[in-house]
């Protein structure tokens, strides 16, 4: 294996204890690898070279875990984090393993349930920043329905809401530096899950109280699952301001939730989601929010974890070149046609400009756009044709 792509701190690489943790149970077959504690997954994070390492709350500290024992775990890993040098930049909560959470948490149509799914979330997000996340994650897993008879969408959405600025208003309360990010999924553990993409979340957050500090969450295999670009996806939240944090995984479009190795199957789709990402200088983690493959020991987790990381640094290699190429650049700057009037921003002269301009319609539809070509190129350039 090429020692060209290994991950430094710098790269932000991160990864959930829920990831590199997972033991290989699906919904046909037992665990295959043993469980291991917080403290063994953080050291063999940084065994592998990551920066950080992301939590539900119930990764880290049992659901019913006593006072006593709920100390130990948060001071042994503490003492991991400290060991290692990772750090803890976003947390979650988990309100969809528990059995109390099978109607939904914020959205259940029990009121005792929406009370304990905020109990629940202000105790996770007090864990999270005592533990310096900066980030907080919203996943609802089970905030949805099978069947339409059984919930209405309208008040579903505004007890969503009502949660949000509920948690809103306690984390600005508590004086904490911290933003939330809401992740989308269309479907899965529930026949239909609430707002399903994140064009849906993006349009949602406008109606919060406090939408400056809510931004999205978005996941490869999620948009992937409704058969969408997430490229698009991506470039949406960034253009909106709301790109605060991202899960990055693989997906063949329309199958269940895979969350396979980043760029393990769509790996054009990849190139052009890191190109993106690095061409507009986001900052935020690159989050492997993945799993291993169910064959895999622990051996095969720690090539998992590294293979994430790699696939990412090589195709941030090639997004330089492909920025820098001298074919690809003279074809893109061929293509970026620019116009003899201005149209960006509107005026009265730039209307009456162009309302008096004679277009010809038959030239400009004749004329080929060699993206044929343009994309062949890049292809070229990933499979390494010179």
């Amino acid at each position: 294996m090429s020692q060209r792509y290994q991950p430094k701190a710098e790269d932000k690489f991160t990864f959930g204890l829920w990831t590199v943790g997972n033991t290989g149970r699906d919904p046909f077959g037992e665990p295959v690898r043993q469980s291991l504690s917080p403290v063994d997954l953080v050291h063999l994070l940084a065994e592998v070279g990551a920066y950080g390492v992301n939590f539900h709350d119930n990764d880290l500290i049992p659901i019913d875990a006593p006072p006593g024992k709920r100390a130990q775990i948060l001071r042994e890993f503490k003492n991991a984090l400290n060991e290692t040098g990772l750090v803890v930049p976003m947390a979650t909560t988990n309100l969809f393993s528990d059995p109390v959470f099978k109607d939904g948490a914020f959205t259940s149509n029990n009121s005792e349930v929406r009370a304990y799914a905020l109990q629940k979330t202000m105790k996770a997000i007090d864990l999270g920043v005592d533990l310096g996340a900066k980030v907080y994650v919203f996943w609802g897993g089970r905030e949805g329905t099978e069947t339409d008879a059984a919930k209405d969408p309208v008040e579903s959405l505004k007890r969503f809401r009502e949660a949000l600025n509920f948690l809103c208003d306690y984390s600005l309360g508590q004086g904490y530096d911290l933003k939330f990010a809401l992740e989308a999924k269309p479907n899965e553990p529930r026949g239909d899950i609430y707002l399903p993409t994140t064009g849906a979340m993006l349009g949602f957050i406008s109606t919060l109280d406090h939408p400056e500090m809510v931004g999205v969450n978005p996941e490869v295999a999620h948009e992937h699952m409704a058969g969408l670009n997430f490229t698009h996806a991506v470039a949406q939240a960034w253009e909106a301001g709301k790109l605060f944090h991202i899960d990055l995984n693989d997906q063949a479009f329309g199958r269940y939730d895979q969350d396979f190795r980043f760029g393990a199957v769509n790996l054009k789709s990849a190139f052009f989601l890191v190109k993106f990402l690095e061409d507009v200088g986001y900052e935020g983690s690159r989050h492997f929010d993945a799993h291993a493959y169910r064959t895999e020991d622990y051996e095969g987790v720690k090539q998992f974890a590294l293979g994430c990381m790699r696939t990412y640094l090589a195709l941030k290699e090639r997004a330089a070149q492909w920025n820098s190429d001298p074919q690809i650049q003279s074809l893109v700057k061929e293509i970026m046609k620019t116009s003899a009037v201005p149209v960006e921003v509107y005026s009265e002269v730039v209307a009456d400009q162009l309302k008096s301009r004679a277009f010809d319609r038959t030239d400009m539809a004749a004329r080929g756009l060699a993206y044929e070509r343009l994309d062949q190129l890049t292809i070229e350039l990933l499979l390494g044709i010179n």
